[in-house]
């Protein structure tokens, strides 16, 4: 695993108090300036041939992210672009101004009427497609994989007929004819690979939603991006990809748009309604397509769709990138180079052998045209011709098996780094729980009682004529300081089933609310004028409101300050984290509603009630409010400091208006999932922004904290002190954590962001060999430090999110992982996202391994017969002088014909049974193919092929009259009594013997390698669906046909130099098979039975 630093997102400090705290390192992502696929990261880049070309929740273009590549042809796009932008006023017209050119209004929006028409005149809101290369892609189905060789091979032997030929030799011309099919059946069989893939791929396409919230008759309604037309109007919220070109007629102080996908500018643009620049790029009243609002919300109207906004400009005159190989592909690149580096040698030693020897000694024993011929026999017998195929065949199985299981991959490259995760961090809330929070419990005035009691309370109160009190003003604060929005479309509902527009916070207090009296009679009589939107640092929201209606005082203001509040005053409600905010706050309401001081007492009682809440797993948040007189705001609700002056009245003078219990329970099938994985020897950790006790309490009901509370650790047990032994070793690493307790019993800890921050290096080494670990009220710098952490030793980490908040950590970590219900910029930043549950990751971790394993069977089915067994043939002919027993025209039967099918059907084998039991794979040390492969593949089952098959040929010639110390350095010259005509003829038969031999064996071989511990009896080829591969026994039943069509056929016999063979060649062959399999089966016992052994020590 190739460890790059990740590119990722800024976050800047201006959302953070200045409250002497340390200064925290900004972040940046580091694109280059034509960056429109900004997924660059460690990852590397995302291959067109393996990569699943994914729409997101906007229309997007993939080109590629880098300095030297196409730098001037987009560098030039961008330049004709900007020069058709340079007479596009949508930034410097009025916002009324636009609503007339477009005919859409601020408060209606466009009709249905409207938006069907516009559709059919603009059209889709997507990018045209890239274009396609279609000879460079025909030529790619022709030599990628081993199609030169198999060319440059046939024209050889071509040449080796005739004109080297004296006289041209027929068997010869067969063998390059049938070289030459095999090319350009490997090239059809390459482009039908490819048409499979693209057809997979275009299955997932459609699977990920990709809406946004518009206004449409008067009503907010969810559109399919692809359906947006100029003139929509597009609600914005912190998180979402904008999927066109707007214009913003609403937003948020706080709004900031990440461009850096378009500009390569790292900062973040603030957002505005007023034009700020001629230059229609560089404006910030205009938003972008496929630019990310990264905090704050608002209101835009669409200006530009399709290929008409600036990305698209863009994106439609370049081209789409070259990309490297995934690590897998490097993997099986490396082996072929070290394969071909073996054939080469060998190839060298043939010729130096001929020409300083045989040349010479034996002039009439290989001539130059036999030369040839053999060496291009070695090397079509080293190249395992079947494995580029069987590749291929195997990523697109597994693409397919994870779009069944919803399960949507970027790129292959995820598939296969999956098998080799051994941490994951997971956000908590959307990911390990449902995301459909309800308020469980309130407190107001002291007094704790659940949602009902409280609805009961008010209307009592109320029945006997004593006015409004402190739950009243628990609605309002619920109610007013809230970003959710009901759907229209679902009023009639009740209010369980109403559909809400809003996180799962908002949505949960605003049902609350609701419950409590109607929401929207309380915006009726208080407008809102800002709003600071909840974000992770602050952990807080803000919103500011006048009052439109004098009822409002009554409802949320105690009579007291009601009798002072005018009109023009501003009342601040912010709700938020409880141990952020209590500390602001100097007074409480009584249950009767009057504000009193807050004493010692009563915030004791208030932190109790967090505390109780919050070990029961519940999300407490505090609401609370300020009212200002109009004197003490200086700025206008205009001016871009009236946010700092909010934030100065935001951070001392609230009164307590009371706190919400919020429950989001875990999701059903959490606990099996972190089982399973824990089985599989990943740890999972928890990074979330709650308080400590909410997180360590859904911890512990989702199995990530397995420890009773007094068993589980805090920072205390980090040591600041260099006091432990800190090493590689197995020793040093057991000597750690002295006071850890015995292997058998986790060790868990939960550390909090504020305690994250005073860790020195030696206590992120004790912290990072916890087995259990819940990281609380994170940030996002923090999150990202973590996967660092974990990183920089050697854990491959995965790390899922969906959040604003978790895109830089989605991005660094080795496998960014998203839910589909989560916000666009976390979608677009993760690796792969889970359509439907975490639940799913068990499956995708599962065949991240197979697709490993299944290639290292491919790869020791093909070395045995198809390299080692055909090799010593041409070894003893040109060493030892004996004749090539089997000939070249059968070895390329083998490889290109009979051990090809079997080869590719081993990737449809199903996971063993003790895949997910295992450690997880370690990149840099577990290799594709290492020497205990190589033991196996030659050592044991190719010495077992090779032995028997020269056994069965020399002893069918034995029997014919011709024996071994007839041939041994003989060099063609045979003894007088031995006819040169019978000589021929019975070699052809042994040569046939020696080619049925192996292909029978290798039935046998297949089944055997099908399992590299479990016997063939535990994970049975049949009669078990779990277990059963049923394309082993077509593969078996083609290699025989193939043996039949090549040895049966009287014409063929003539041309090719092959021969019927005895009926016992075939059944002698079964028996060698058999015993192999036994072999075999007594080896895996071996290793089930002493587990650390010298033989499971030895095992592939």
């Amino acid at each position: 695993m190739i460890k790059n630093r990740a590119s990722h997102v800024q976050w800047t400090n201006a959302d953070v108090e200045a409250t002497g705290a340390r200064s925290r390192p900004t972040l940046h992502r580091t694109n280059s300036n034509i960056s429109i696929n900004s997924m660059h990261s460690r990852r590397g880049s995302i291959d067109p041939a393996s990569a699943l070309p994914i729409q997101y929740r906007t229309v997007s273009y993939q080109i590629a992210e880098s300095k030297e590549k196409n730098a001037a042809e987009i560098q030039k796009a961008k330049d004709t672009a900007a020069k058709e932008l340079a007479n596009v006023d949508w930034h410097t017209i009025t916002p009324n101004e636009i609503y007339t050119r477009l005919s859409s209004s601020p408060t209606q929006g466009l009709s249905v009427e409207q938006s069907k028409r516009r559709l059919t005149e603009y059209g889709k809101n997507t990018p045209s497609p890239p274009p396609t290369h279609r000879f460079q892609q025909i030529l790619g189905y022709f030599f990628k994989g081993f199609g030169s060789i198999l060319l440059v091979g046939s024209i050889l032997v071509f040449v080796s007929w005739k004109p080297l030929g004296q006289p041209p030799a027929q068997a010869n011309l067969a063998l390059a004819i049938v070289l030459l099919a095999v090319f350009f059946i490997q090239a059809a069989f390459n482009a039908w690979q490819d048409w499979s893939s693209s057809r997979v791929m275009a299955s997932i396409t459609t699977m990920l939603p990709d809406s946004c919230l518009l206004l449409r008759d008067g009503a907010q309604v969810t559109v399919v991006a692809s359906d947006i037309v100029p003139g929509d109007i597009l609600y914005i919220k912190s998180g979402n990809k904008l999927p066109a070109d707007v214009r913003f007629i609403e937003i948020s102080s706080d709004a900031k748009f990440d461009r850096s996908i378009l500009t390569g500018e790292s900062l973040p643009l603030q957002g505005t309604v007023d034009s700020t620049d001629e230059n229609y790029l560089e404006t910030k009243c205009i938003g972008l397509q496929g630019t990310h609002c990264i905090s704050g919300s608002g209101i835009g109207v669409v200006v530009s769709t399709g290929d008409a906004t600036v990305f698209g400009k863009i994106a439609k005159m370049t081209n789409a990138p070259k990309t490297g190989l995934t690590t897998l592909e490097r993997e099986v690149l490396n082996f072929v180079i070290v394969i071909c580096s073996i054939m080469f040698t060998m190839i060298l030693v043939v010729i130096i052998v001929w020409a300083t020897y045989l040349r010479k000694s034996y002039p009439d024993w290989i001539n130059v045209p036999t030369l040839i011929v053999d060496c291009v026999s070695v090397a079509i017998a080293f190249i395992p011709e079947g494995l580029p195929i069987a590749l291929t065949a195997s990523l697109t199985i597994t693409a397919n098996i994870m779009r069944k299981n919803k399960i949507l991959c970027k790129s292959l490259k995820t598939v296969e780094t999956l098998g080799s995760v051994s941490v994951i961090c997971s956000d908590k809330t959307g990911t390990l729980t449902k995301n459909k929070m309800y308020v469980t419990e309130c407190s107001v005035g002291m007094q704790n009682i659940d949602p009902q009691c409280t609805r009961d309370e008010m209307m009592h109160r109320r029945s006997e004529g004593r006015g409004f009190n402190a739950v009243d003003q628990l609605r309002a604060v619920a109610g007013l300081c809230n970003s959710g929005e009901f759907d229209a479309a679902t009023n009639h509902l009740p209010l369980h089933k109403r559909k809400i527009n809003g996180d799962a916070t908002d949505q949960a207090i605003l049902r609350f609310s609701e419950s409590l009296g109607p929401v929207s009679e309380l915006r009726q009589m208080w407008k809102k004028t800002f709003e600071l939107a909840f974000n992770s640092k602050n952990k807080y929201m803000i919103r500011t409101v006048e009052l439109v209606e004098e009822r409002g005082l009554e409802v949320a203001l105690p009579s007291t300050e009601a009798a002072t509040f005018r009109p023009d005053d501003t009342l601040l409600l912010i709700k938020g984290a409880p141990d952020v905010l209590i500390g602001r706050c100097v007074k409480y309401i009584t249950s009767e509603g009057k504000a009193k001081e807050l004493d010692e007492d009563t915030l004791a009682r208030i932190e109790t009630i967090k505390n109780d809440w919050s070990s029961q797993g519940k999300r407490v948040i505090l609401l609370a409010r300020k009212a200002i007189v109009k004197e003490q705001i200086r700025e206008p609700v205009t001016s871009a400091r009236y946010e700092d002056e909010i934030m100065h009245h935001a951070r001392t003078g609230l009164t307590f208006v009371g706190v919400v219990g919020i429950v989001d329970p875990p999701r059903d099938e959490i606990p099996s999932v972190i089982l399973t994985l824990r089985r599989a020897g990943i740890r999972i950790f928890m990074v979330t922004g709650d308080f400590a006790l909410t997180a360590q309490a859904i911890a512990a009901e989702c199995g990530i904290i397995t420890n009773p509370p007094n068993m589980v650790k805090g920072i205390s047990a980090l040591s600041r002190e260099d006091t432990f032994s800190i090493g590689d070793s197995d020793h040093d690493h057991e000597k750690t954590l002295t006071d850890e307790p015995p292997s058998d019993i986790k060790s868990s800890i939960v550390i909090s962001g504020p305690e994250m921050i005073t860790l020195n290096k030696y206590q992120w080494e004790q912290l990072c060999k916890y087995d259990e670990i819940v990281f609380a009220r994170t940030t996002p710098e923090q999150k990202l430090r973590i996967v660092r952490e974990f990183q920089g030793r050697d854990e491959i980490v995965g790390m899922t999110g969906d959040g604003v908040n978790d895109a830089p950590s989605l991005k660094a970590a080795d496998i960014g992982i998203a839910l589909g219900s989560g916000s666009d910029i976390a979608i677009e930043a993760a690796d792969m996202v889970l359509l439907e549950s975490f639940s799913a990751v068990v499956e995708a971790v599962q065949y991240g391994r197979v697709v490993f394993d299944n290639l290292k069977k491919t790869i020791a089915y093909l070395l045995p017969a198809g390299s080692f067994s055909e090799f010593w043939p041409v070894m003893t002919n040109v060493i030892f002088g004996l004749p090539q027993v089997l000939s070249s025209f059968l070895m390329i039967i083998i490889c290109c014909f009979t051990d090809c099918a079997a080869a590719t059907v081993l990737a449809y084998e199903t996971p063993e049974a003790d895949v997910l039991l295992r450690k997880p794979r370690k990149p840099k040390v577990d290799r594709l193919v290492d020497w205990k492969l190589m033991l196996q593949a030659y050592g044991f089952i190719g010495v077992i092929e090779t032995l028997s098959s020269f056994a069965m040929s020399y002893w069918y010639l034995q029997r014919s009259g011709i024996a071994f110390s007839d041939l041994w350095f003989c060099y063609g010259a045979l003894p007088p009594n031995i006819d040169q005509d019978y000589y021929n003829q019975r070699l052809n038969e042994a040569s046939s013997i020696y080619f049925v031999n192996l292909v029978v064996m290798q039935w046998f071989a297949i089944l055997a390698l099908r399992t590299r511990r479990l016997s063939i009896f535990q994970h049975p080829p049949a009669f078990n669906k779990q277990t059963q591969n049923l394309y082993l026994f077509p593969a078996i039943a083609f290699a025989l046909c193939m043996a039949i069509f090549w040895l049966y056929i009287p014409q063929l016999q003539d041309t090719l130099g092959t021969s019927r063979v005895p009926a016992e060649h075939f059944f002698l062959p079964a028996a060698f098979g058999i015993g192999l399999l036994f072999a075999d089966e007594v080896r895996k016992w071996v290793i089930r039975k002493w587990p650390k052994g010298w033989v499971a020590r030895c095992a592939w």
